[in-house]
């Protein structure tokens, strides 16, 4: 069968997507890959038949630290680019799996009668029980429930997208939509692609759902010299080491905030590794001895088990090689599902608690961080999270399912 997997957005979104791609082709179906230019190299090196989406220009947008408006003008000139490029391309297959293309992705696939897949790395399905994980409000409210919040989601959401897509919907033929945070999740098979243990599931969301787990990215090709650099440096001494990454953002504050982090570090005679992603973090600062710059792609699983404790932004990706890798972990967020993740971890004892890099003064930064690199209790409730979630396997069980999902659309 011919499978056409979308994704778009940073490393969190596409990663999960080229193992998941090298599997169903294992299987022996006809796999085609839609990506952002930013990640051809690891297609290309991963053998996996791609085509580059015109439309995600991701990378420029977080560049430039964008405002209200060019937020607007951007998603919306995406979701026209997806309609031109998404309906003649699944023309040509038998089913769509597409991750961050809700907005498009149903209408695409209404109109070309295909069956598809929408895959999440959160609980993205108004409930009454889990807030949007999108909102910066991931805690149980007393006035302001779930349900609440997710209308106001919609209210936003319908404000920003609800015109362009109706605009496409009625080019094509199709009904006018009404509220698309219903309407994603209600034309859809939803494939939770998050740990179960990790995150969370409504067993009363009405919507066609099934839980897989988290697809980790093993298979990522990586500079072995620099690897071998960085798993040296770790071993060197029985220095712990913290590592700190913010994955693809660019907020202005991170480079001050890895200082104060470097700092902190030096003072504790613990060794530093900074993740400097596309941002260049960590460049500003000049040490010989307990800092590592980690500048280019190396898996999570080969040496986070090795590190003492993370820093991080809260990306769903990390979030969940952290806990896989048992380590405790501390969370930045700054947008989407980031307060989401960093309250799970709070809520499972992972660490500290979310931390905000603007605000937080450097003694209560300094206790936070000496507490997630010396509590035993994180340790233990990492470690014990991280026995479930190894065994999860979210690759197979992702796969299982959309092959499930090809024998109906083949009937």
């Amino acid at each position: 069968m011919k499978i056409l997997l979308v994704s778009r957005g940073s490393q969190g979104d596409i990663y999960p997507y080229l193992p998941l791609a090298k599997e169903l082709e294992a299987r022996g179906h006809e796999v085609m890959l839609s990506i952002p230019f930013a990640f051809e190299e690891f297609a290309k090196q991963l053998s996996i038949p791609y085509t580059i989406q015109g439309h995600d220009d991701i990378i420029a947008m977080l560049e430039k630290s964008p405002n209200t408006k060019d937020l607007l003008e951007w998603m919306r000139r995406v979701i026209q680019q997806q309609f031109n490029e998404l309906v003649p391309l699944l023309q040509n297959y038998d089913i769509l799996v597409a991750s961050n293309t809700e907005f498009a992705a149903p209408s695409v696939a209404e109109y070309c009668g295909k069956h598809y897949i929408r895959t999440a790395y959160a609980p993205l399905m108004p409930s009454r029980k889990i807030p949007p994980p999108v909102l910066p409000f991931p805690k149980p409210h007393p006035i302001f429930r779930p349900m609440f919040l997710w209308k106001l989601l919609g209210i936003g959401l319908n404000y920003m997208v609800l015109k362009i897509l109706n605009t496409n919907r009625k080019r094509l033929g199709l009904e006018l939509i009404k509220d698309q945070t219903e309407h994603a999740p209600r034309h859809a098979d939803n494939l939770n692609l998050y740990s179960p243990v990790l995150g969370q599931t409504d067993q009363d969301w009405p919507y066609l759902w099934t839980q897989a787990a988290y697809c980790f990215n093993d298979i990522l090709p990586y500079n072995e010299a620099v690897c071998e650099k960085l798993l040296s440096f770790i071993k060197a001494d029985n220095r712990p080491s913290l590592f700190f990454t913010m994955g693809s953002i660019t907020a202005e504050i991170r480079e001050q905030f890895c200082c104060r982090l470097y700092e902190i570090c030096e003072k504790h005679n613990w060794k530093f590794i900074v993740g400097s992603g596309w941002s260049g973090l960590g460049k500003t600062i000049h040490d010989e001895g307990s800092l590592f710059i980690l500048d280019t792609v190396i898996p999570h699983k080969i040496f986070l088990p090795l590190c003492s404790a993370i820093i991080h932004h809260g990306g769903s990706g990390t979030t969940h090689s952290s806990a896989r890798a048992g380590i405790p972990q501390m969370i930045a967020p700054m947008i989407l599902d980031q307060s989401y993740w960093a309250h799970r971890a709070y809520t499972l004892s992972l660490g500290p608690g979310a931390i905000k890099m603007k605000h937080i003064s450097s003694s209560v930064l300094e206790k936070k961080v000496y507490d997630l690199m010396t509590n035993d209790r994180y340790k233990i409730a990492a470690a014990a999270l991280s026995e479930k979630i190894r065994v999860e396997n979210g690759i197979q069980k992702a796969a299982d399912y959309i092959e499930t999902k090809l024998h109906v659309a083949a009937k």
